[in-house]
């Protein structure tokens, strides 16, 4: 199996995506398409003793910034490594693509260049995240700030087909992100979604509200649109950085605290261990034709291995085919 890889997206590039390639391919069997400056990659992999074999490589000259405007991936970057990772992958030269570049630029490029699922009306970000009782999935994650009913209806259908089918969760449990649990809460977004996902093929629980998303008792998958999830996400996080410093200065305080620290250092080591983004390794592009992964801007070697084998699992499960045959069925539903 060949993954493509922008080898220049990301705080760290281009040496923690070769590392973290060569990791894989070591672990995982995977053939490796490393897309930017060839020469400087070679010559990077040569100085820092990151073994090339099971790599190929394609040149590309330009590195997209992240501040650019997505649109300009198909128009002033196109030789960027973002971009020529993306057409790669639709021509065929691999069979799914990594990268840690602009989320836009990504969205837009994969979308514009690999395609959507046919049937499928918009591609949604989606990112598996540890819960209190379990891990969930939360889309969209701000692919697509402004929604339509059937567009949430599929993104329930996508998130529940990648959690049965790489995440191993049997039957999984799709909820509505709302403000009440009654089915005639929200705006008509809300309403008129409900009424279509409650007659869909999946398990969908009704409506789940922001305070339960981050249990995960209540869905395996939590499904909004881009603007609502994107500021659940960011809110999630925000908590958890801002928790871990609390904790940290409470454990600190004193000496007395300090030897609490020690009899607790197990369960805090958990509990970090549970809360780090590197075991997951990306964020599924749900609904473009081949799989597409975004991984975080900050990876790290070990977030980028894990990545891959996201990415690895994903065309192993041949999740795509499987939405494929489900969008007969919600077409179906709706009409």
């Amino acid at each position: 199996m060949k993954i493509i890889m922008d080898m220049y997206g990301g705080d760290n590039a281009p040496l923690a995506p070769l590392k973290g390639a060569a990791l894989a391919v070591k672990e995982y069997g995977v053939e490796i398409v490393a897309v930017g400056d060839e020469a400087e990659m070679k010559k990077l992999c040569a100085e820092n003793e990151i073994s090339t074999e099971g790599f190929e490589f394609i040149d590309a000259p330009l590195v997209m910034p992240v501040c650019a405007e997505p649109t300009e991936a198909v128009k002033s970057y196109k030789e960027s490594s973002l971009t020529v990772g993306l057409k790669a992958l639709s021509d065929g030269v691999g069979d799914a693509y990594v990268g840690a570049g602009s989320t836009g630029a990504i969205v837009v490029a994969a979308t514009l260049i690999v395609k959507r699922i046919k049937g499928i009306k918009r591609a949604a970000l989606a990112s598996v995240i540890p819960g209190l009782e379990k891990d969930y999935m939360l889309l969209d994650l701000g692919a697509n700030v402004e929604c339509r009913p059937e567009m949430l209806n599929q993104f329930g259908m996508m998130g529940s087909i990648y959690m049965e089918n790489v995440e191993g969760v049997k039957n999984p449990k799709v909820a509505l992100v709302n403000i009440g649990e009654e089915s005639s809460k929200g705006t008509d977004l809300q309403k008129t979604a409900y009424s279509l996902m409650e007659k869909a093929g999946y398990n969908f629980v009704g409506n789940v509200e922001a305070r339960d998303v981050p249990s995960g008792k209540v869905c395996d998958v939590a499904v909004a649109d881009g603007w609502t999830g994107n500021i659940i996400l960011k809110t999630i996080e925000g908590l958890g950085g801002a928790f871990g410093k609390l904790i940290k200065g409470m454990l600190l305080k004193n000496i007395f605290t300090k030897l609490s620290a020690l009899a607790l250092k197990g369960g805090l080591s958990e509990f970090k261990q549970k809360l780090d983004y590197t075991k997951r390794g990306g964020a599924p592009l749900l609904g473009i034709a081949r799989p597409v992964i975004k991984a975080h801007g900050s990876s790290n070697p070990e977030a980028f291995k894990n990545a891959i084998n996201q990415a690895k699992i994903f065309v192993e499960t041949d999740v795509n085919a499987t939405i494929s045959a489900a969008l007969l069925k919600l077409k179906e539903d709706e009409e």
